[in-house]
């Protein structure tokens, strides 16, 4: 079979924030040639693989990523010419041996990334199938269920609003391309409804409305009115997700709700407040409503809240297998987070998606804050056919474009697609 890489080339070009990050090329024997871009996170586990800057002043305030560039070009790139494409783990782990650190912090998980993808993309252009597909195989055709992040507080916003992102699950739409059509409309009767509240519905970095609000339930209350003016039943037809980020808020063993004046609390404390807005609101996922360290908070929490809702892990497993085998042996959550840039490789990625499999729990696919047109999260959403994906709000077009991506999807699979609610019971 042909499909042996002859060519492997980087180069820096800016994410959706106008920061720089790292695009890979790949080019095979047989004339295939295929591209992919790293995204960027701005609210990162403490135990992420390494994004590697420059740290050069004189260029982009330091954030620059030659150094990285240089990796794919000088030292990852002549190892990988000659091998063949369709080799993704034994690819991926002479990159990580090559970087030498549990972290990738030599060569850089931006660096090792951006190849990982381009080879996987490459292979499946010369396999003649599409990337869903050569990915998942012919199982590969359940269309996930989008948890769209309509509003923002926390490091994504300045306002009172404490938690990160609050975020819409169209559960009880028929198709994806029904369920797009629910958020959507919901998102810009939300426009309508802040607007009319003379709130302001600039969008922040993953397309959801900043607006200060008054406190973290009026965000819930408010995206109950846009989803009932949209002519949905919430709980029913749209339900809200929350990723509070609590990390960002952690100071001194205690949970600082300062930007809403809501005081301090316990671990405990927080649970019973999360037990509280179930009991008020639709909610069905809470990711990170705690600390990133707190273990023993979270195992109690899914003690807690888990038979009612899902309660998904992101900075406390970072991706990342070791954390997730820990977090199912202690019951920690009952999900993960799942961002190819946290471990820096496709085969890492897919391994702690089997972790979840083998386990039984729930992984949302995750695009980051900084990301790029590049559409490779919606194909490897079905291919590794969890049901959910978090790529953004209706707005900015480096969300759109996922979305899109996940429309043509589901009328290539056409009746051999399935949508349906992961959460249902």
């Amino acid at each position: 079979m042909t499909g042996k890489i002859v060519s492997v080339r980087a180069m820096e070009i800016l994410d959706s924030r106008g920061n720089p990050t790292v695009r890979v090329f790949v080019e095979l024997d047989n004339g295939v040639t295929a591209s992919s871009s790293v995204p960027s996170g701005a609210s990162t586990g403490e135990n992420e693989a390494l994004e590697l800057r420059d740290e050069d002043a004189g260029r982009y305030g330091g954030k620059g990523v030659l150094k990285a560039v240089g990796h794919v070009n000088r030292v990852i790139g002549p190892e990988v010419i000659g091998m063949p494409a369709f080799r993704q783990a034994e690819i991926d782990r002479l990159m990580i041996e090559l970087d030498g650190t549990p972290t990738k912090a030599n060569l850089g998980a931006n660096a090792i990334l951006g190849v990982s993808m381009a080879v996987c993309r490459a292979a499946a252009i010369a396999s003649g199938l599409p990337l869903y597909a050569y990915l998942g195989g012919p199982g590969a055709v359940h269309i996930p269920v989008p948890q769209m992040n309509i509003l923002n507080g926390g490091k994504h916003a300045d306002n009172s609003v404490d938690l990160q992102e609050f975020m819409v699950m169209p559960v009880g739409a028929p198709t994806f391309a029904e369920a797009l059509r629910y958020a959507a409309e919901t998102f810009h009767a939300l426009k309508k409804i802040l607007s009319r509240k003379g709130y302001a519905t600039s969008v922040g970095d993953e397309g959801g409305f900043a607006p200060f609000l008054k406190s973290n339930e009026e965000a819930c209350e408010v995206i109950i009115e846009a989803i009932d003016a949209a002519g949905y039943k919430p709980g029913t037809d749209v339900a809200i997700a929350l990723d509070p980020a609590a990390s960002s808020f952690f100071e001194d063993g205690v949970y600082n709700l300062s930007k809403s004046g809501q005081g301090t609390k316990t671990s405990s404390e927080m649970t019973e407040l999360y037990r509280d807005w179930i009991e008020k609101y639709p909610i069905v996922s809470i990711e990170d409503g705690l600390a990133e360290n707190d273990w023993k908070g979270f195992r109690e929490q899914t003690e807690a809240l888990g038979g009612k809702i899902q309660i998904v892990g992101d900075d406390i497993y970072v991706t990342n297998t070791q954390f997730i085998a820990r977090g199912i042996k202690e019951e920690t959550t009952n999900a993960v987070l799942i961002k190819l840039n946290q471990i820096g490789s496709v085969s890492e990625t897919i391994e702690a998606i089997h972790l979840c499999h083998k386990a039984g729990w729930g992984y949302v696919i995750s695009h980051r804050s900084g990301e790029t047109e590049d559409t490779f999260l919606a194909d490897f959403a079905v291919a590794m056919g969890g049901g959910q994906i978090k790529s953004g709000s209706a707005s900015r077009s480096e969300r759109i474009a996922k979305y899109n991506r996940l429309l043509e999807i589901e009328a290539e699979l056409g009746k051999a697609a399935v949508f349906e609610n992961p959460l249902a019971v």
